[in-house]
């Protein structure tokens, strides 16, 4: 079943245009399946029956994976089907037969204004290393855009004069502005610490780590760990911590939810429409914390 799988990971990438991430996350949820599948002597999806999809699922819930998880795992076994039923490789699609379970939506966890500027003021210094993390951190929270997209920015892809970076995710290009903030810091590391820190001087690469090359996630997650516990922030943060608090904020502030999905890149504005209900909530707080009849 592997060499079906890698079909399907290939469709994906050339036909669907999805990101590395979602094809890595495809690949380990069927490998699971398939291993679940081989453990009872079934090696060829025509095999498969319903019976074995619903113990699947069955197994997921007593391993104790969260609803989420299996979630998406359903969706991976589904969107494969689907793609093999289209192709005629199996006679009948019965992945239809699968539901997800229920998922209590949660609001994303975000910083006040006040914890991401003592965040940004963290590093302070004129080191070329702390210059970086500045730049870093300020372009993170101004634009919102992941940490993948912010570790494989290129110079090209800067353009300091109009205030906008150019990010590309799975062929596709979005241009978001930022501010005098986050301009000043990118300037002062371009200007004072880049060419000094990186080990090609014929490198396009933005952001380069203490050795000179790509930095990792990991190592912007250290980092950004490293920060928060000394602007003594007791949030968990993560770097989608500063994406959630960029579109939050945003929308606390009057901007309009088209706007905020085009920057963050969402294909559905549904996905967006989150910031909205986590500003509602913030009002009913506030209301009944102040209001004299609250």
């Amino acid at each position: 079943m592997e060499k079906e799988i890698n079909g399907f990971i290939l469709y994906l990438h050339n036909t669907k245009k999805t990101s590395r991430n979602t094809e890595i996350s495809y690949k380990r949820d069927l490998g699971k399946f398939c291993r679940f599948l081989e453990a009872r002597g079934i090696r060829e999806l025509s095999d498969v029956t319903v019976q074995d999809l619903k113990d699947y699922v069955d197994d997921l819930h007593e391993q104790k994976f969260a609803a989420a998880t299996v979630s998406r795992s359903i969706a991976s076994i589904k969107a494969f089907y689907h793609y093999m039923y289209k192709e005629g490789k199996i006679e009948k699609d019965i992945s239809e037969v699968l539901k997800a379970p229920r998922i209590e939506k949660k609001l994303p966890e975000i910083l006040s204004m006040e914890e991401v500027v003592r965040l940004l003021e963290q590093p302070s210094g004129d080191t070329p290393k702390e210059l970086r993390d500045k730049a870093m951190l300020e372009l993170l929270y101004a634009t919102g855009i992941r940490v993948t997209e912010l570790i494989t920015l290129r110079l090209s892809d800067v353009n300091l004069q109009m205030g906008v970076i150019l990010c590309r995710e799975s062929n596709k290009e979005r241009l978001i502005p930022f501010g005098t903030q986050a301009r000043a810091a990118l300037g002062a590391y371009l200007e004072r610490a880049r060419d000094v820190m990186v080990a090609d001087a014929q490198s396009d690469i933005l952001f380069v780590n203490c050795s000179g090359q790509s930095m990792s996630r990991q190592g912007f997650w250290k980092l950004l760990k490293s920060y928060a516990k000394r602007a003594q922030i007791a949030v968990d943060i993560t770097p989608h911590t500063l994406r959630h608090s960029f579109a939050a904020h945003l929308v606390e502030n009057g901007a309009d939810l088209r706007s905020v999905q085009e920057m963050l890149g969402h294909s559905d504005i549904s996905t967006t429409q989150i910031y909205a209900h986590m500003n509602h909530s913030h009002i009913r707080e506030v209301y009944a914390r102040t209001h004299p009849r609250g």
